[in-house]
């Protein structure tokens, strides 16, 4: 528990409520409010300025190594690299379409902090991750009197996710803008069918880019179009730029997928309508990409410093597609000490937890995932922090994960994702409905 922490529950249970009911009185933008106002925890998070930082440093050091992969394990052959994390070909040759051996850097990594150091969960690369719009949530909590002092004395701070990414988004549709606009027309673009689960949650970040003084269009793939010049269109309007909010699979399980995913690349190759990020994110994105970070049977890869990188930040990751000998007795064995991971999974799903098994489903779980190439990692026992109840004078322990966000410049702001403490292991909304969102404020 941070004293932070401590000193905010406090003053919201002892103090005439203004700290107390400051979340539910910020007053959210409309769609900000539609999207996550039930699901906002009644406090923010808070972490500590200079240790987020160092970890915001060893994650930029990550991706590069990350990105290094194919070249230094696979002679640059991303086929050779593909197979050795487990994609399987058909998804892999789409990701390697318009792959330049180098994706942007935009991504979003999962973390816990184990009351000593933050641990690496897992690290999402791409346009797709959610949770850049959550910095609206700061900005608005900071117009609350009561919060805004507390800020004040404590010398709060946060950094502007949405302003981060506004700035990647103008330099990088730059090559399209030469016609004279302005700015950039955006194409907020999901899968087909995905507007109907996910388009509350996209209106939400299309409000938050426009107080940017960006405008995104939402469609779905479907409805882009090629126009004659070489430039896509949603219904009828120019596209400088495609923020890509749709996975690979999404164009795999779709009849038209490669025909919209060669007018992607083709429009962005001519530089008419950029396409950010490109679908090569995926192949880094991957759990199993981890797992080559962790296993000592690559270690002569990586110097010293390297390796003193991964140890700090990594818990201990084996992919159990090829596992090494003794690899599973070990799983086995570890049980209470391990989670298993789909490599290419998201928001917890089918995930198997160790200490939540008794050995017999263990034994199963570790059978599917020899099958179907998990990860298997180490288990972070997550810090608890105490969050007051709002309609009582009660305080629980929470756990959060931190949703750190990475773009060109480095550190971009956070979020936290927060259960309490005694309700299950996963940290997630899509596969726990107790799970919670909040701000994320850094202190000295």
């Amino acid at each position: 528990m941070t004293l932070l922490s401590r000193t905010y529950v406090d003053a919201c249970l002892t103090g005439d409520g203004g700290l107390r009911e400051a979340v539910a009185r910020a007053g959210l933008p409309d769609a900000f409010e539609a999207a996550w106002r039930k699901h906002l925890l009644p406090r923010p998070w808070f972490v500590g300025e200079d240790e987020m930082a160092a970890f915001a440093r060893d994650l930029e050091g990550l991706f590069e190594l990350l990105v290094s992969l194919p070249a230094r394990l696979f002679d640059g052959d991303l086929v050779r690299y593909g197979e050795g994390i487990g994609v399987a070909p058909r998804h892999l040759e789409l990701l390697r379409r318009g792959a330049a051996g180098r994706p942007a850097k935009l991504g979003r990594a999962d973390a816990y902090h184990d009351g000593t150091s933050y641990k690496l969960l897992e690290f999402n690369l791409g346009s797709e991750v959610g949770g850049m719009d959550m910095a609206v949530c700061n900005a608005r909590l900071l117009r609350v009197a009561e919060f805004a002092a507390f800020a004040t004395e404590y010398r709060l701070r946060f950094v502007d996710t949405a302003a981060r990414l506004a700035a990647d988004l103008r330099e990088r549709a730059r090559p399209a803008l030469a016609g004279g606009g302005a700015e950039p027309v955006i194409g907020l673009i999901e899968g087909n069918g995905g507007i109907g689960p996910y388009g509350t949650l996209m209106r939400a970040f299309q409000e938050a880019m426009a107080e940017q003084g960006l405008e995104l269009l939402i469609g779905e793939i479907d409805q882009v179009r090629a126009g004659t010049d070489g430039k896509l269109t949603l219904d009828g309007a120019p596209l400088d730029l495609v923020l890509r909010n749709f996975g690979a699979s999404q164009l795999l399980g779709d009849p038209a997928g490669p025909d919209v995913a060669e007018h992607l690349l083709r429009a962005h190759r001519t530089d008419r309508t950029v396409l950010f990020t490109s679908l090569e994110s995926g192949l880094y994105a991957h759990k199993n990409a981890l797992a080559l970070l962790s296993d000592p049977r690559w270690a002569a890869a990586f110097d010293a410093e390297e390796r003193a990188l991964v140890d700090r930040v990594l818990p201990w990751s084996r992919s159990l597609r090829a596992p090494a000998r003794g690899l599973l007795d070990e799983c086995r064995e570890r049980r209470e000490q391990l989670i298993l991971k789909p490599g290419a999974g998201h928001g917890g799903m089918d995930t198997f937890v160790g200490w939540e098994c008794d050995d017999a489903e263990w034994r199963a779980a570790l059978a599917v995932a020899a099958d179907r190439g998990y990860l298997a990692q180490e288990r972070v026992v997550p810090r608890a922090e105490p969050v007051h109840d709002p309609a009582g004078d009660r305080a629980h322990d929470w756990i959060a994960a931190l949703g750190v966000f990475l773009t060109s410049e480095g550190y971009a702001g956070a979020h936290a994702r927060a259960n309490r403490a005694d309700g299950g292991a996963i940290v997630g909304m899509s596969s726990n409905p107790g799970t919670r969102m909040a701000c994320v404020f850094s202190h000295p």
